[in-house]
Parts: structure tokens; sequence; C-alpha cells
């Protein structure tokens, strides 16, 4: 790294965009970057209105002068650790993994080491600097005990053509689920907004519609089984927990899923990310990958499907 910064930009606030709010116009001008990780920028002082350092809420006036400063990455503390992958895709951009269930993607508090991050560390000679870190490569997470297809980006390029296709929603993102009880439909179109909850802030919940952030997910019965029901979940959107919620909201949340719903003599919460579609960020062309059925699936009755 030379010490540059990787984006530096400057806008002058229209007419038009009066009244808006600062996060709402950054996320509209800068498609390849994460809300979250423009709300970061911001709270770290690299976006400024007018010279001044601004807070995420702040309302625009017309004329305003916005300046975006994107830091350099600064060196990963994770540390490269000789953990056992299951690659289902890998060329010079991008690697595409079939991520067992219990591992967790990133390195946080309580998991700073045996995460993914580690075990791409040792894998890939190099992986992207986008989103603060020199070498994460992580475009998008699963939940620690959801098993199936993830991408990581090796290039800053492939991260942030990926990084816009996931938030165009482009990106072909089709679970499997192990349910409780059995739905009285075979299909449906679950479209409800997903917000934090309100007195336990660790879950999310299904919140009235403009309180949270428009999710929808359609699914369809695939087999019945003795446990439980298999169904088939196609994400439109990528909110937080959202098979989860949306299950449960639909009165049979997964099965193993002990925050919302019950743990039920299962290893985990029974979510599987089966496929993963996409385009190729260099080449163009339509990638799809498939991660096969987990074990504890077939033993919970799964055919093959």
């Amino acid at each position: 790294m030379n010490g540059q910064p990787l984006l530096s930009a400057e806008y002058e606030v229209a007419a038009a965009d009066a009244s808006k709010r600062l996060d709402h116009f950054l996320a509209a001008a800068l498609p390849q970057f994460t809300r979250s990780r423009l709300q970061n920028l911001t709270r770290e002082g690299h976006v400024r209105i007018n010279g001044a350092p601004a807070k995420p809420g702040a309302k625009l006036h017309s004329g305003d002068r916005i300046t975006v400063q994107e830091p350099p990455p600064r060196p990963s503390e994770a540390l490269a650790q000789e953990i056992p992958l299951d690659v289902l895709y890998e060329d010079e951009d991008l690697i595409v993994i079939n991520k067992a269930p219990g591992i967790v993607v990133h390195p946080a508090a309580g998991n700073w080491d045996g995460t993914l991050v580690n075990a791409l560390l040792h894998h890939c000679q190099t992986l992207s600097g986008i989103g603060g870190e020199e070498r994460p490569g992580i475009v998008h997470r699963l939940d620690k005990d959801t098993s199936g297809c993830l991408v990581a980006a090796k290039s800053d390029m492939a991260h942030q053509k990926l990084i816009r296709q996931f938030a165009g929603r482009e990106i072909t993102k089709i679970y499997l689920a192990i349910a409780e009880g059995r739905p009285a439909q075979k299909s449906g179109t679950i479209h409800a907004s997903i917000g934090r909850h309100p007195v336990h802030r660790k879950r999310m919940t299904v919140v009235e519609e403009g309180r949270g952030r428009a999710a929808h997910t359609d699914w369809r019965v695939l087999q019945e089984l003795p446990t439980g029901t298999l169904v088939e979940c196609t994400l439109h959107t990528g909110r937080t927990h959202q098979i989860r919620v949306h299950l449960k909201h639909l009165g049979h949340p997964l099965l193993g899923d002990e925050v919302y719903g019950h743990k039920a003599g299962f290893p985990r919460q029974m979510l599987h990310a089966w496929q993963l579609g996409f385009t190729h960020p260099r080449t163009g062309e339509q990638v799809r990958l498939v991660a096969p059925v987990p074990e504890d699936f077939r033993a919970a009755g799964v055919r093959t499907v």
C-alpha cells in the first residue's frame, strides 16, 4: 500500500437533493460502498460538509460541498491460519467456498481466530482491501451456524463490482431451510420489513412498513420430512437474519434456531446457502455455484435436491 486514499470525491448538493440526509445521498452517489462502510467513514471524520466533519443523519442544503476521502486500508490484524476450506470455485479475482457450519466469517470479540478470514489469509496470496483492512476480502456474510456458498474477493476491482451486484439485487441467492411443522401453502412470497427487536436488541423482527428495511423472500416446499419441512427460500434482499425472521413470521421457524425458534435437538439452525449466482466481475460471464446438501440435512431425511 502506498498510503494514498483509495477514494477522493467531491460533490455539490443540487437543489433537488436539498433536505436529504447525508447517508442517503452518499448511498446513491457511491453504490460500490455498503451503507455500514459509508456510516463508518462518516463517523471517523472522512466525510465532510463544507470542510467540517459531518454526521450520517445530517440534513443537506443546496450548494453544500461534500468531500469523501477514503483512507488507505489499515493492516489486517487477523492471522493466517491453516484451516481446511471446501473450495467450490477459484480464479485470480475471487474464491467461492462452501462454508462449514460453526465457523465465524470475520474475527470479532470472542472469535479472534479460527474464522473464515483467518483461513482465507492462509489460502489466498491476495485478498481485496475494500472495507477498511488490507486483506479481508469479505463481500457478504453468513451467520456462524449457516453453511453453504460464500464469495470472497481477491482484488479491489472484483470486490467493488460484486458489492454493486449485491446492492443492486443482481445476485441469485437460494437457500435450503428445514422449517418447523407443515406450512398450509406449498409456496408463497413474504414482503415484510425487518428491524431491530425493541426489547431483545440482538434479535431482528418483522416491523411495520417504514420502520425497518424492506425485505422480500420467496419460498416453496420441497419435501416433507419426519422432523419438519424442507423449504427452498430465494432472497431478493439481504437483511440480517432475513430467512430466520421471515420463517418465524410465517409460523414455521427454522429447526435448531434457539434465537427465533427452539434448539429441539438439532446441532445448529438448519439453514444452508445452497446456490449462489453472479456475473463474473472480469469476464462478464454468469457464474452459478451449488453447495452440496450437508450431512446434517441428510441425517434429517433430506433426499437429493
